[in-house]
């Protein structure tokens, strides 16, 4: 049925008292456990000292969030600031230039920051990519692009080239396999999109103008080539209406976002609860349902952070980059989980559209969902938890369609089409949450550890069956019910506005 059918005011408000409800109710007790837990000996090293005024101390279990605003905090502030202040002096001045400019100053700080060699692995890896791109021949572009992603993932290559680079600091390591990561992503991005072109070849600076974008270079989002050049070769700069406003809104809500972070790390130790499995096996079915929860927001949370600061500067310099990741509270569907939209439209562009298609054949889509997490996995770097996060999203995205393909045969689709569109949107929105908490079990693999997935999992599907296996059911299924009412109203909402554009 179609996604404008409504359900009834008093129906969504009770949805929504049901929701607020158990959300309380699994929060407090996260906040007790969290209290409980603070001196135990396994949480010495995931809890430090924080607000001595308040008696808290703060979850630093996260790495690369402690780094972000310890280590790393001056690094990041006078890096982007420098770039800002030279990219606004070009723009002014050589707006024609200013993709060069860019490129000056990327190289100059990665120089700087990781030193020769570094600059000079990279560089060697851009020119084997554009080498090959010579050939316009896509197939070489994705072998000669996967074996050097796999010489920064597979082990004993990746050693080797980290071996390269003399010194050590904290964050070594972190920019290393960061900034050569995403380099041979946008290299291969650069390689397709040459290999489609018509006529002639872009040119090794386009690359390096590409490549070396200081924003998007150590920690993304990948913006395809096609959409990086064209919007950097534009040379009329002007703001669309109240964009200015809409970006200091989008600074003020990442900082609102840390600082919000921050206060959460004081009361609730979600990342540090699951490492001690005794213990977080001792809290009801509600709390470590919540906490399992907790631990998909966080990391939605940190994305969007990340990504949020990058793409404000690169929207500063007139770039569209791509949007934040969809929250994982707003997901039922698992064509539509990622937490990196950038990496995400990168593979549906180049392997996971290109392969399936429409997405409406079987073979075609398992085909392409195989070949997509394939990358996907090299991407991450192979290890077990890797593979089997892998293979159970990978059987989610296929487990979709089978179910869509089943429900679209002639018996149930008459039976959908002779009920109330309500009762149609209620018994989707059951198998939507169903589908929430495969999304959540399946993704806190790779975010915990296959022991927390497990235990989970146990807890909501067997030991808890049935009374909190159907009430946590159910509760989702309210859940979900808000969440297509948010996008029935969206959906209304760009209604209105192409009726508007049309007039």
């Amino acid at each position: 049925m179609g996604v404008k059918t409504m359900l009834p005011s008093y129906e969504l408000g009770f949805y929504a008292l049901i929701v607020t409800c158990a959300v309380v109710y699994s929060g407090s007790g996260i906040f007790e456990a969290s209290r409980d837990s603070v001196n135990r000996k396994a949480f010495r090293d995931g809890i430090k000292p924080g607000w001595h005024y308040f008696g808290r101390k703060m979850d630093v279990a996260d790495f690369e969030w402690v780094m972000w605003f310890t280590s790393f905090r001056n690094v990041i502030i006078f890096a982007l600031s420098g770039h800002v202040l030279f990219g606004k002096l070009c723009s002014m001045t050589v707006p024609q230039h200013r993709a060069v400019m860019y490129m000056l100053y990327g190289i100059l700080a990665v120089l700087g920051s990781m030193g020769l060699v570094y600059l000079m692995i990279i560089l060697s890896h851009c020119l084997v990519l554009y080498s090959v791109a010579l050939a316009k021949q896509k197939w070489l572009c994705y072998v000669a692009g996967l074996c050097c992603l796999a010489s920064f993932k597979v082990e004993p290559f990746s050693s080797w080239q980290s071996g390269f680079v003399t010194g050590a600091f904290d964050l070594q390591d972190v920019l290393f396999y960061g900034g050569s990561s995403f380099t041979i992503m946008r290299c291969m991005s650069f390689a397709l999109e040459s290999a489609e072109k018509k006529e002639g070849i872009y040119s090794i600076f386009d690359l390096l103008k590409y490549n070396f974008y200081l924003p998007f270079f150590f920690f993304g989002p990948v913006m395809t080539f096609d959409q990086f050049h064209a919007q950097v070769s534009t040379r009329e700069l002007r703001r669309k209406d109240d964009e200015m406003r809409n970006i200091r809104v989008h600074a003020l809500f990442h900082v609102g976002a840390i600082i919000a972070v921050d206060i959460f790390f004081h009361f609730f130790y979600i990342l540090t609860l699951p490492s001690d499995l005794k213990f977080v096996n001792r809290l009801s079915d509600w709390s470590l349902a919540g906490l399992a929860y907790s631990n998909l927001v966080y990391d939605w949370v940190k994305a969007a952070v990340m990504f949020g600061v990058t793409n404000t500067i690169a929207k500063l310099d007139h770039l569209d980059p791509p949007k934040p990741p969809k929250c994982i509270t707003m997901l039922y569907v698992f064509a539509e989980t990622h937490f990196d939209r950038g990496i995400n439209d990168w593979l549906c562009k180049y392997v996971y559209d290109h392969i399936g298609e429409d997405h409406d054949n079987i073979m075609k889509e398992l085909v392409a969902t195989v070949a997509t997490f394939a990358v996907t996995t090299l991407w991450l770097g192979p290890c077990e938890i890797v593979y089997i996060w892998s293979l159970f999203n990978c059987f989610g995205l296929n487990f979709e369609l089978w179910v869509q393909k089943f429900f679209q045969l002639e018996p149930f689709a008459k039976l959908e089409a002779k009920m109330p569109a309500a009762m149609s949107r209620r018994i989707r929105a059951a198998f939507g949450a169903a589908n929430f908490w495969a999304i959540v079990l399946y993704n806190i693999l790779a975010l915990n550890s296959l022991e927390f997935a497990l235990l989970v999992t146990k807890r909501l599907l067997l030991t808890g069956f049935p009374v909190s296996t159907l009430s946590i059911w159910f509760i989702t299924y309210c859940g979900v019910q808000l969440i297509k009412e948010h996008e029935r109203n969206l959906a209304i909402e760009e209604e209105k506005c192409d009726k508007a554009k049309v007039e």
